[in-house]
């Protein structure tokens, strides 16, 4: 645990330190992820006139065993209204070397989730976000998803370059 502060540190700051970070939030997975286990991000809009990217970030160690990762994502606005995506993200090249940054065994990837969204109605918004990984030819869902060690959001305002 101790080596895993200054890592959590490090990466709190440089997300903090950019200037279009207007939220960002982690949660750790010390013992896997359950497949029935919901990781729940609340948040009140940033505003209602600008435009946002929203992001998805993973930690994963050397346990995680699969070149990929499957997650369902509902977005839920203050309003009732619900959006729900089935998202891929690769997390390794076919040769096994993982993909994302990092000095370790742990690696850190900002995976993309929507792009130019906009928070219309005032109120706090939740993000569920729950794994669906199986493996080849099962219908069952891996029971606990070991190597994702941390799960966060952010939400960064668009820049005149990400437009």
């Amino acid at each position: 645990m101790r080596n895993k502060i200054p890592f959590l540190l490090l990466s709190w700051v440089l997300i903090a330190c950019d200037a279009n970070t207007v939220h960002s939030e982690f949660q750790s997975l010390p013992n896997g992820w359950h497949k029935d286990q919901d990781i729940v991000f609340e948040f009140k809009e940033p505003d209602t006139l600008n435009t946002y990217d929203v992001y998805v970030w993973t930690r994963n160690n050397e346990q995680y065993s699969f070149s990929n990762l499957f997650m369902l994502v509902e977005m839920r606005f203050p309003d009732g209204k619900v959006v729900s995506d089935t998202l891929e993200y690769a997390m390794a090249e076919p040769s096994g070397k993982w993909l994302g940054k990092g000095f370790s065994a742990v690696k850190e990837s900002k995976l993309w989730y929507k792009e130019g969204v906009h928070f219309p109605i005032q109120g706090t918004y939740k993000m569920l976000i729950r794994h669906a990984m199986r493996k080849n030819g099962e219908n069952d869902g891996i029971e606990n998803l070991e190597g994702i060690i941390d799960l966060g959001i952010s939400i960064e305002k668009q820049s005149q370059h990400n437009k």
